[in-house]
């Protein structure tokens, strides 16, 4: 674990990157800060960008593949991913794959990442550019599926995640990571799904782990941590009765005392409002939580967890200020094959 004071120092490293129309949360006891500045990037470096994802996505259309097909296929070039279809449970969706970086070290730092899809889609082999992504940079990484609706209904997908650490746990080590440095990450529902598992002590605690204990830290992008009321019907078929909703949401189960979190979204994400994010946020830091946010402007859901992948790397440095995050509550020393790992953006709260 690390103190808010040297967490905040990390996340408020000089950068060239820094949010736009946001301010700087007092996390770390000092004065509260405005930062308005943007990187500038050379215009033929944007243009080359967007011509290239144009033809992506035009490729895709016409010859029957997605883009993300394309940034799994760039991964796919990494080969580290180790093991595949690998049981944590008895269903056919309790699988998970595992990636690990090359070289042999043993006792690296460990990410559990949950995907989203509302609750009710997904598959661990669209989030291939994901553990490729975090293996490279010295970070054991495990993907796995989960049941989801209308299989199965809000809690059930949480008991699944908790059986996917708790195997994790318990078999890591076999793989090269150190089975006391998980650190759990989540994209959308799966932030909801991360952010409830280090919240909320009981899902952990029925397959024997401890939340304050057994995970190091956890990762939330664009996140629904507090996003009643529900007007969707399918969401309210998911997470149940109005009066049973509250126990739904990670925001309710703050108390400052959860393993460090870094959570973040873009400001163009109009799939989960980001004011979900800095709500949690802001909830943690009021009750003496260890927390670090940021907003990466003109970035929207989708582009937020593309931006694991070197196609989209430049238009958030979101790869690289979860792997310090990761490092720094684990106690890691970056992999010597890492090239220049940058430090996080200044902590944040949007205004």
């Amino acid at each position: 674990m690390v103190s808010i004071p040297r967490l905040a120092r990390r996340f408020l490293a000089p950068t060239r990157f820094s949010a736009s129309h946001v301010s700087t949360g007092n996390l770390g006891g000092g004065a509260a800060l405005s930062a308005t500045a943007s990187r500038t990037r050379p215009w033929l470096r944007w243009s080359v960008l967007g011509l290239a994802i144009s033809a992506i996505v035009y490729l895709g259309n016409v010859m029957w593949f997605s883009p993300v097909d394309f940034l799994n296929g760039l991964a796919a070039f990494a080969n580290n991913r180790v093991a595949t279809d690998v049981p944590y449970g008895t269903g056919p969706r309790n699988q998970l794959d595992i990636y690990r970086p090359r070289g042999g070290a043993e006792r690296l730092p460990v990410a559990v990442m949950f995907y989203g899809g509302t609750w009710e889609e997904g598959d661990r082999a669209t989030y291939r550019f994901v553990g490729a992504a975090l293996a490279k940079r010295g970070i054991v990484t495990i993907i796995p599926d989960y049941r989801v609706y209308p299989e199965v209904r809000f809690p059930d997908f949480l008991r699944d995640a908790a059986e996917a650490v708790r195997w994790t746990r318990d078999h890591v080590a076999d793989y090269g990571g150190d089975p006391a440095k998980i650190v759990l990450i989540g994209h959308s529902a799966g932030a909801h799904i991360s952010a409830m598992l280090a919240l909320d002590p009981q899902w952990l605690a029925n397959v024997g782990l401890d939340s304050r204990r057994d995970i190091e830290g956890m990762v939330g992008l664009a996140g629904p941590y507090d996003f009643l009321p529900l007007t969707d019907p399918k969401l309210k078929d998911i997470f149940g009765p109005v009066d049973q909703r509250a126990r739904t949401q990670p925001i309710n189960f703050v108390d400052g005392k959860a393993a460090p979190i870094f959570v973040a979204a873009g400001t163009d994400d109009t799939t989960v409002d980001p004011g979900n994010t800095t709500r949690l946020a802001r909830k943690i830091e009021s009750r003496g939580g260890q927390v670090a946010a940021v907003l990466y402007p003109g970035v929207d859901h989708r582009t937020l967890i593309g931006t694991f992948s070197p196609l989209l790397r430049s238009r958030a440095p979101t790869l690289d200020d979860t792997v310090r995050f990761i490092q720094d509550v684990t106690q890691a020393v970056p992999p010597s094959s890492g090239k220049g790992l940058k430090r996080a953006p200044a902590t944040t709260n949007a205004e």
